[in-house]
């Protein structure tokens, strides 16, 4: 075994791999900040590592045939070394729990996203008495007031802030409420002090995260109470959230919009089908007809707000009329940037035992969509170029001879700048473009703002 009993030895090296949401990112970085009061280091490569931890996602097929597949990836790189302890973490490892110490002996340690607050207390556990344990409880209080305790250490430009977890919407489709639990709103104060912690550290931008951010509340304060409150902090200059919930896009919510300077106008908001039909099977507790109007009410407000999406293509019972109405959605919203998957069923959910549509159709109209949202895409990218964009800097590029950003629309910026740049919002004049990135220069005139 590769890990010492000395919990004071800093030569243990942990290696995490992340899977899945940026939810999962946050976790990943937080989970490192907690084992380092336990003496671990960040291993820069996975063959120095001891400790092995793979945080899951169980959105997507085959979540769970991935995690077996990194196993036996790691199983071959430590053939020759001293095994690590091996973690699973995340959605999988609470969906899946004991199940995997017995299917796959070579796994040590499960711990569920709720039960972080444990991980070092396992680990110390596990290196004196080598016993396997799985750890599944759902205690979001625990472990985010444990959390508030160990300082959030990111010091990125560009941050993510988990607000909320957990979902009680139970969408046909989605597993979240039985891997993440019912939905848990963090403590106003124990968030400020955190984005407070992250700014003094040096970070710009606030991505304020959730299962459903905007179903976020507590003691009277919403997600509009946060922003207005985040906004107060001098370093930080720009803020995001997500993901949405069409439900929950609340007036108080839109109406920071007509005065906020920092919330970024870009707003992503799943609606899964442009069927109404479609979403009612779903259970998805919004029309096509609600999510139009909030469309509406943003562009009111500002009419450079632009909205990203999600959409799951061939829910069964989608007929080619249901198909055509997402199409006709696609084409009035114009999504800047949008995530598209044919449906997969997810063991305990609703859907799981319906009647699955065609693969062959399912493929061709997947195909049609993504198309459509790849030429807005490109389209709205060409109507960004001799425009002038405010850029945050967020690294050099790989080749070191440029920056790179994202623009206030979340699109990536690569431009002439230099590493002195980092941190800061930049004026960038686009000269060239495709479907995921601008080309720019840095502009002395900025009078051509868009957003």
């Amino acid at each position: 075994m590769g890990l010492k009993k000395n919990p004071n030895n800093m030569n243990q090296k942990i290696f995490i791999k992340t899977f899945g949401c940026q939810m999962n990112e946050y976790d990943s970085n937080r989970i490192f900040d907690s084992v380092k009061k336990i003496g671990f280091k960040k291993a820069k490569n996975y063959e120095e590592a001891n400790c092995y931890l793979i945080n899951t996602c169980h959105i997507r097929n085959k979540a769970k045939e991935k995690v077996y597949h990194e196993i036996g990836r790691i199983k071959k790189i430590f053939r020759t070394k001293k095994k690590p302890l091996v973690i699973i973490a995340g959605c999988v490892a609470q969906a899946e729990n004991e199940e995997m110490i017995k299917r796959e002996p070579y796994i040590d340690l499960v711990i569920g996203p709720q039960s972080y607050h444990k991980i070092n207390n396992m680990i110390l556990n596990y290196t004196e008495n080598m016993k396997k344990i799985e750890e599944t409880e759902f205690d979001a209080v625990s472990k985010f007031k444990y959390l508030s305790e160990i300082k959030n250490e990111s010091a990125k430009v560009s941050s993510f802030l988990t607000i909320q977890e957990g979902c009680d919407k139970f969408c046909h489709f989605c597993v979240v409420p039985f891997t993440r639990g019912p939905e848990y709103s963090r403590p106003f104060k124990q968030i400020i002090d955190e984005a407070k912690y992250l700014a003094d550290n040096g970070v710009k931008e606030i991505i304020l995260l959730g299962q459903n951010v905007n179903s976020y509340e507590y003691e009277g304060h919403r997600l509009s109470s946060l922003l207005v409150e985040i906004e107060k902090i001098p370093e930080i200059k720009r803020i995001r959230y997500t993901t949405s919930h069409p439900k929950d896009m609340t007036e108080d919510l839109i109406d920071v919009y007509k005065f906020s300077k920092k919330l970024m106008p870009l707003v992503h908001l799943p609606i899964q089908s442009g069927s109404d039909k479609i979403l009612d099977l779903m259970n998805r507790k919004h029309t096509v007809r609600d999510y139009n109007k909030i469309f509406d009410k943003l562009k009111n407000i500002n009419p450079n707000i632009v909205f990203s999406s999600d959409f799951i293509i061939g829910y069964p019972g989608e007929k080619e009329e249901d198909f055509k109405e997402t199409l006709n959605l696609i084409n009035r919203i114009k999504f800047i940037n949008s995530y598209s998957f044919i449906f997969s069923p997810r063991p305990g959910t609703v859907a799981a035992n319906l009647q699955l549509i065609d693969k062959k159709i399912s493929m061709e109209r997947l195909e049609i969509i993504q198309n459509q949202l790849f030429e807005n895409q490109i389209s709205v990218n060409r109507s960004l170029e001799n425009k002038i964009l405010n850029v945050l800097v967020e690294n050099l590029t790989e080749d070191k001879t440029k920056v790179f950003g994202r623009s206030e629309y979340m699109t990536s910026v690569v431009f002439n700048g230099k590493k002195e740049d980092i941190g800061k919002v930049m004026s960038v004049k686009i000269y060239k473009s495709n479907r995921t990135t601008l080309f720019g220069k840095v502009s002395k005139n900025s009078n051509q703002m868009v957003a």
